[in-house]
């Protein structure tokens, strides 16, 4: 089993404190874990950093552990400027990003980013992905979309691993696990999503893998976990539904089903379920006390997994 780990990233104005970060990333690389995740939320009550400008300061400060985000909202974003950005920081990674990417809910907040909510967004999303890697791949590019054209255009430097980073798909749909198969190389189940519906969806991916010759080890299916360890169950389940509800909102109240809190034990069965249902990378995602939770979870969970 391979192990990630979240990137704290929650900061009221003016609390982010830049050498707890630099020390947690040490300690994670120290650790063993192979890479560490952030998510993206531009609109919310949560006081969220933005993952990309957060990525940028981690790969400055740590220069072993693979970075990502899982995921970015392509559909809200500019598939150029997203380009460039991304591209920019597998440079100054050296070759360390990781890309997760998603198509998002039909929502009252697409306007906030110039998207009609009448579009379809599954060819949005499409013809974005299909620009990118334009971008990422060709010397110059002719793209005459639906919703963005080009005419020889240029885009230097690429990113530094070849063709471009690996990209990770979100989502639950069995067209979205299938689109995820045809053009990316691996599958992160939402921490919002419980262990059971996670098991319904690993199925579905290896049967597209087949459908499509596609050798299962050219696609990785990972997980995030949200945990919690405490040998005191019910401040573990209050401590956990307060940060869902922080993180979620209203949504966050239905999701305590979907965390794994409680005693070492406890947290050992769950990433079993886990494991089991078919995750081949874990990324275990604390969301509150990040750097003592994950010195708990190295030395009292992950190694009886």
């Amino acid at each position: 089993m391979r192990y990630a780990t979240s990137i704290p990233q929650h900061a009221a104005d003016g609390t982010f404190q830049p050498r707890e970060l630099r020390a947690y990333l040490d300690q994670a690389e120290e650790f063993g874990f192979e890479s560490a995740w952030m998510t993206e939320q531009v609109l919310g009550s949560a006081s969220s950093l933005s993952p990309l400008e957060t990525l940028a300061f981690a790969a400055a400060t740590n220069e072993a552990l693979r970075l990502g985000c899982s995921v970015l909202v392509t559909p809200r974003h500019n598939p150029v400027h997203l380009a460039k950005r991304l591209s920019t920081l597998d440079q100054l990674s050296r070759g360390r990003l990781e890309v997760g990417i998603g198509l998002g809910g039909r929502n009252s907040t697409l306007s906030a980013f110039d998207v009609d909510p009448a579009d379809n967004l599954v060819t949005r999303f499409n013809e974005g992905l299909a620009l990118m890697k334009a971008l990422w791949t060709q010397p110059v590019i002719d793209h005459n979309g639906t919703f963005w054209q080009l005419e020889g255009a240029t885009m230097e430097p690429k990113p530094f691993q070849k063709p471009y980073p690996p990209l990770w798909f979100g989502g639950h749909k069995a067209a979205a696990l299938r689109r995820a198969v045809r053009h990316g190389d691996g599958f992160f189940g939402a921490g919002s999503a419980t262990t059971a519906r996670f098991a319904e969806e690993v199925p579905v991916i290896h049967a597209a893998l087949a459908e499509s010759g596609r050798a299962p080890e050219s696609f990785t299916i990972a997980k995030r976990v949200y945990i919690a360890v405490d040998d005191n169950v019910e401040r573990a389940r209050e401590r956990m539904a307060d940060a869902l509800i922080y993180q979620y909102g209203e949504f966050g109240k239905s999701l305590l089903p979907v965390a794994v809190c409680g005693s070492a034990e406890t947290c050992v069965a769950g990433l079993r379920e886990v494991a089991a249902a078919g995750a081949e990378l874990i990324l275990v995602n604390p969301l509150f006390d990040s750097a003592a939770q994950m010195r708990r979870l190295v030395r009292e969970v992950l190694p009886h997994v």
